[in-house]
């Protein structure tokens, strides 16, 4: 594949048209989750925030040449949007893991309802046994990455026979998985660090931000059963 054949590619990444296309199918994902009653309800929301971008072209010329070198698949006009999945990305952030089974639910029932169509099944990327067993039971196989990134990634599609359909790459991980992600991101993306102290901080970091997880799942577990058992002894007396 030349380098004009790749320009070319990124020129129709680039039309007006097709960005159109891409933010039309962004603004309706952005929607869902915005606009769920049950995932913004107050006081306490299960979604705290939500990051949305369109890919930079020269992180998807870069894409392009890294998937010809890894994979030997040339990506052309005809299959830029069937396989490059993460042109749209999508990132919801919430307080603890509780609430991530609500926000799969919600995933999964609006597929469930013919507005979205998953491309691949749902990836969950965690090295910690306990949140690989909470995945696992509720279907989703965990993987592990090198760098201990942690996070659940969704493509979704409009629910469509588009042989090259837009996608939408959905992330959803916790604030403390947050920080980690933006600190890896600078260092290693779209090419990994060849520092290797950099490496081995970034994966105690991992572990840092894991027990910053697990502490924030027992402070909301003991403020609800604190609350709970409060309420049991008010209607007692």
């Amino acid at each position: 594949m030349s380098n004009q054949d790749i320009e070319s590619v990124i020129s129709f990444y680039n039309n007006a048209d097709n960005q159109a296309r891409l933010k039309t199918f962004q603004s309706a994902v952005l929607a869902f989750f915005i606009n769920h009653p049950e995932l913004n309800k107050a006081p306490f929301p299960v979604i705290h925030s939500v990051k949305t971008r369109l890919k930079d072209p020269e992180h998807v010329k870069d894409k392009i040449i890294r998937k010809l070198e890894k994979d030997e698949i040339i990506i052309t006009e005809d299959n830029l949007f069937k396989e490059v999945t993460d042109l749209i990305g999508i990132r919801i952030l919430h307080l603890h893991q509780e609430q991530f089974s609500k926000i799969h639910a919600s995933i999964l029932s609006y597929i469930n309802q013919g507005d979205w169509a998953l491309v691949e099944a749902p990836k969950a990327y965690t090295w910690d046994p306990e949140y690989q067993s909470l995945y696992r039971n509720l279907g989703i196989e965990p993987e592990i990455k090198e760098t201990y990134y942690t996070s659940v990634h969704y493509v979704v599609k409009p629910n469509n026979n588009n042989p090259n359909p837009i996608c939408c790459e959905i992330q959803v991980r916790t604030l403390f998985e947050e920080i980690w992600g933006e600190i890896d991101h600078t260092i290693n993306y779209p090419h990994p660090t060849e520092s290797i102290a950099c490496k081995e901080q970034i994966r105690v970091l991992a572990k840092l931000v894991s027990t910053g997880t697990r502490l924030a799942d027992s402070i909301f577990r003991s403020h609800r059963e604190h609350s709970e058992n409060s309420g049991k002894l008010y209607n007692h007396n």
